[in-house]
């Protein structure tokens, strides 16, 4: 069954935030696996981001990255990673390891979130800017909408 046929096939959009070099190269790792353009990233600085988010602080809304799904419900931090990992190929083993410890998987999430501008000193410059082009490439071809730089511009 070819992914767009697949029952689950709608489009997710995962809000990061677009000013981290860690989170853009992390996502757009992460993308690679998204062999069937289900997930649509988005920057949480995007108009799209605070419309999503409204009923979140600014500085919550960049707390963490947030999963919302076709239906829109939220998930973020750690709870989003099982349901991330699920629309990913090859991510169903490891998301019923994750869901099935919840807290430690928060925890994991929530240490490298705090720990993100010392992790990004170990990913190279050339690597978060072509993590921004994979970005922007994979949200056009995953259904377009709000720019996944925040600028408004797929």
């Amino acid at each position: 069954m070819a992914p767009a046929d697949h029952p689950d096939a709608a489009t997710w959009t995962l809000l990061y935030d677009a000013d981290c070099g860690f989170c853009r190269a992390t996502l757009a790792g992460l993308l690679a696996f998204d062999l069937g353009k289900r997930v649509r990233p988005a920057a949480i600085q995007s108009p799209e981001g605070s419309a999503l988010l409204a009923d979140l602080e600014p500085a919550e809304r960049l707390s963490s990255w947030h999963l919302i799904s076709p239906e829109g419900e939220r998930f973020s931090a750690g709870a989003g990673a099982p349901p991330l990992l699920r629309l990913l190929a090859g991510g169903r083993v490891p998301a019923a390891v994750l869901a099935a410890a919840p807290g430690p998987t928060d925890r994991a999430y929530h240490w490298v979130a705090d720990h993100r501008s010392t992790l990004s000193r170990f990913v190279p410059s050339r690597a978060k800017t072509g993590a921004t082009e994979r970005i922007r490439r994979h949200a056009a071809e995953a259904g377009g909408g709000a720019g996944a730089d925040g600028s408004g511009a797929a």
